[in-house]
């Protein structure tokens, strides 16, 4: 029957892969390679990445989802204030408190939910899970539009919101790797850097927006981002066409999906999930923390000051980190990412340390520039370690674990400075987590290293064997091209008398 599979060659396919599992021996296949069609991850069976043409729509399109969905985060400190105003109690002395939580569900949700999201990209594609996802971050901020009350902000803002902003930003970096390789880090650059784009843009035109038109018309001026969102989810087009869906093998692999552990047999992949956590612990602190020491230390009225400054100059590093990683070969891009830990470590240790408002500029340049950088290699290190096939639950799983470091890191500094009166031995102990997590980092090359070699160490052998095979199947399949005609002398010696 026509497209019937060979008798036997399941069998031999489940034996090879058998053979190929191992946790220090495998190797990820590189990216765009490899890759069911249509299964969110890569660019179709065996097809290479085109480093380009409908890529760069694509790249404009995850370039919006990253700026809209964190610009809009971002700037949540501007809405915090209207919903103080406008549905704070003031006999209420944990009102802000009570307020302060809106965003922070919804930021919770983002990174919360990539484990689940990973498993629908995997499932179902990159455009049909981030086109879900758009329109029900659509859904829950046109209906926080409605809202009258501090109650249901936290399920339409906080929960529906930030679920829809999860599902839409997820798949924004999986489908890059359908159509770049090559230039991968710097495609990222330039998608990661919308959102410090957005992030300098969005508080301006709602500290306008605010005053005018109220929260709610605002919240509706800001659902236009979304629907614009939905509409660039469609140009997630994958590049090859996707399978049966209703052949049996097909619907084994998506059931597997669901329970994909595969990406923790990497072992550079598991160091990599435990030390950028570790890393967390101290690296958001200054950002949630840093105006309010700028207000009790300092005399200075321009605090934003500071954020355009972060804001900027991580988009400066997202843009020239995220080249600099396409010129540094495989897991060594991970060097990147210790040297941005470091200094952002190093520069929150030196935020006490500054005695006027110029040295906390540069401090703040420094901070944002490593941001960029830190953020813009992601997606390329993840292809690196565990393979495009693997990749959106690998980003997925860790996304999930940065969620814990990000909510616990910046209460334990408030503790601390309630207890103490002051921030700088918050400011001084955030550094600390980012250096151990840097730490961390540095063996995950050398463990990379180790596995290439062993790997082609055992290919070469294999290479040996099979030619010592097949030497010895041709001696004793021709027995007569090495041997004389009958006697077992040499040829051309013929067995004549004188």
């Amino acid at each position: 029957m026509k497209g019937s599979p060979v008798p036997g060659s399941g069998e031999k396919e489940e034996q090879e892969q058998e053979r190929l599992k191992g946790e220090d021996e495998q190797q990820p296949p590189a990216a765009g390679q490899g890759v069911e069609a249509g299964a969110g991850a890569g660019a179709g069976a065996g097809a290479l990445p085109p480093e380009g043409g409908w890529g760069w729509v694509v790249m404009l399109a995850s370039m919006w989802c990253n700026g809209s969905v964190f610009g809009i985060q971002n700037a949540f400190g501007l809405i915090y204030l209207s919903l103080l105003r406008d549905f704070g109690d003031e006999n209420d002395e944990h009102r802000q408190f009570k307020t302060a939580w809106v965003g922070s569900v919804s930021m919770g949700m983002i990174f919360l939910c990539s484990p689940i999201v990973s498993v629908f990209t995997d499932l179902y594609g990159c455009r049909k899970t981030a086109v879900a996802g758009a329109v029900v971050a659509l859904v829950g901020i046109l209906a926080s539009s409605f809202v009258t009350s501090l109650g249901p902000m936290y399920f339409t803002y906080g929960v529906v919101f930030g679920c829809g902003s999860s599902f839409a930003y997820q798949p924004s970096l999986v489908i890059l790797g359908h159509y770049f390789k090559q230039r991968l880090g710097l495609v990222n650059g330039i998608v990661t850097a919308g959102s410090s784009v957005f992030t300098i843009v969005l508080p301006l035109m709602l500290k306008h927006l605010l005053p005018k038109i109220g929260l709610s018309h605002t919240l509706r001026v800001l659902s236009v981002f979304m629907f614009v969102l939905l509409l660039a989810s469609f140009t997630y087009r994958p590049l090859a066409p996707p399978g049966g869906s209703g052949n049996s093998a097909k619907q084994k692999l998506n059931f597997r999906k669901l329970f994909n552990v595969k990406i923790w047999r990497f072992l550079g992949y598991r160091i990599w999930a435990f030390g950028i956590p570790t890393a967390l612990f101290g690296y958001f602190v200054p950002y949630v923390h840093l105006m309010k020491h700028v207000e009790e230390t300092f005399t200075s009225d321009n605090e934003e000051v500071l954020l355009m400054c972060i804001g900027i100059s991580s988009g400066v590093g997202r843009l020239v980190f995220g080249r600099v990683a396409d010129y540094l070969p495989g897991s060594y891009k991970v060097f990147l990412q210790v040297a941005s830990f470091f200094v952002i470590g190093l520069m929150s240790m030196m935020i006490p340390v500054c005695q006027g408002f110029a040295g906390l500029i540069v401090v703040c340049l420094m901070m944002g520039l490593f941001d960029g950088c830190f953020i813009s290699i992601m997606a390329p290190i993840a292809f690196e370690l565990v393979g495009a096939e693997n990749v959106s639950q690998a980003i997925g799983f860790l996304l999930g674990l940065m969620s814990i470091p990000m909510t616990a890191g910046p209460p334990i500094a408030g503790f601390l400075r309630d207890t103490l009166g002051n921030y700088n031995l918050a400011f001084y102990l955030a550094g600390v987590p980012p250096m151990i997590g840097g730490a961390i980092l540095c063996t995950i090359p050398w463990i990379q290293y180790r596995k290439s070699r062993a790997q082609r160490w055992l290919e070469e052998e294999e290479q040996k064997q099979m030619a010592g095979e097949s030497t010895t199947k041709m001696l004793e399949q021709n027995p007569t091209k090495v041997l004389g005609p009958t006697d077992g002398r040499p040829p051309g010696e013929d067995a004549t008398t004188i």
